[in-house]
């Protein structure tokens, strides 16, 4: 793997955040150009072709390779690690809990918390969609916190890019989102391992 690497990413974004947090928990030193939602910065870097598909984060290679899709870019840093894990079938079972977390999780969680943070986007916010993805969110949670039933982490008995890529946005339903948390107590058990994990680092931490 290369060693010089440079992440354009969002600082309010949970898909940016989870690989500013995995690049922590690895230890691992990189360039961080942050680039919030509405800004002139975030024109100029699309209009300069540094992100393709005109999205974040991006990872930038030194030999010029540029990576997008947070959850590609977390499998990319993590090889070699023990975040993924060396059993084929403990993978697919990662690999199935981060494209839930994009597929479902993501445009629901990430989704309702946008409309009531973003000031741009509020207009959206009308009440039937906000009920919908209230309820829809509710439903999503509870798959994640059956997942977690007696269980310290998603898959195995390690943390893994599971749960590094559905924390990132959960961790914060309840305070961005405004959804009911107290209603998942394995989730919140397993925030607070997550919190613990060394080198962790909250949301708005920016390197």
């Amino acid at each position: 793997m290369t060693d010089r690497i440079t992440l354009y990413s969002m600082p309010s974004s949970g898909n940016s955040y989870k690989l500013r947090l995995m690049l922590a928990l690895l230890g691992r030193p990189y360039t961080h150009v942050a680039l919030e939602d509405g800004t002139p910065e975030l024109d100029r870097a699309k209009a300069q072709g540094l992100l393709p598909q005109g999205k974040l984060p991006a990872l930038h290679l030194d030999d010029g390779t540029v990576l997008v899709e947070s959850n590609a870019i977390l499998w990319f840093l993590a090889q070699g690690s023990d975040w993924i894990p060396a059993d084929p079938l403990d993978q697919a079972r990662v690999l199935a809990w981060m494209f839930f977390e994009q597929n479902r999780h993501e445009p629901v969680i990430a989704g309702r918390a946008s409309l009531r943070c973003y000031e741009n986007r509020r207009a959206q916010a009308t009440p039937e969609r906000m009920a919908e993805l209230l309820e829809s969110g509710h439903a999503l949670l509870a798959i994640l916190d059956q997942g977690l039933a007696g269980r310290d982490w998603l898959v195995g008995h390690a943390p893994s890019l599971a749960d590094i890529a559905l924390y990132a946005y959960t961790h914060s339903a309840g305070s961005r989102g405004g959804f009911d948390m107290a209603r998942f107590p394995n989730i919140a058990a397993w925030c607070v391992r997550m919190a613990a994990l060394p080198g962790h680092i909250e949301l708005d931490h920016i390197p």
